[in-house]
């Protein structure tokens, strides 16, 4: 196991509170109207442990405990986004989530006893800033992803990511490295 990691109970009834006024606070945002952009907003920064001026969530979105998500400024994560954050998520200024794309720091035990006592173990997640998580891109949990990173749409990043590179695929794996100083 990761050495960042550590054990959670799942029954555990603080946990289970926690878990409950992010999923009513989720139940609100999912639902409103589409077009109410200050209520879904203020829902959002309710339901996030911080977040940076310029905050755009699509919905419908999803996440665990909510508080444990912390993101810069021009953070836009896209439709159907999942952030499973049972340990802290770190996410830089200007960064681009588009739909479908999911980061999880939740897993649970190998070992079936370990899931029979429902114990969950959970990792923290950071990405820089300046990055793009493309379509249905997974991050596992303990990545730690570079500024200027560019994931690909599928990709399944289970290490971490140096800066400045496009990484594709499942492992995902670096396929480009990426000038920043061109524009395009």
């Amino acid at each position: 196991m990761n050495p960042r990691a550590y054990t959670y109970d799942m029954d555990d009834p603080e946990i289970g509170r926690i878990i409950t006024r992010a999923r009513l606070l989720q139940q609100q945002f999912n639902n409103a109207p589409a077009n109410e952009y200050a209520k879904k907003e203020a829902i959002i920064r309710q339901l996030f442990g911080s977040a940076g001026v310029d905050l755009t969530v699509q919905q419908r979105f999803t996440c665990d405990m909510g508080k444990n998500i912390h993101v810069g400024d021009h953070f836009f994560a896209n439709y159907n986004c999942t952030i499973l954050d049972m340990a802290e998520v770190r996410i830089g200024h200007n960064c681009l989530m588009a739909p479908n794309a999911a980061i999880y720091t939740a897993a649970h035990p190998v070992q079936a006893p370990g899931r029979a006592a429902k114990v969950g173990y959970a990792t923290p997640v950071t990405i820089g800033n300046d990055v793009w998580i493309g379509a249905n891109a997974v991050i596992l949990p303990g990545v730690v992803i570079g500024d200027g990173v560019v994931v690909a749409a599928g990709a399944v990043v289970n290490r971490d990511v140096p800066p400045n590179v496009v990484v594709a695929g499942n492992p995902a794996r670096i396929v480009k490295e990426i000038d920043q100083t061109q524009p395009w």
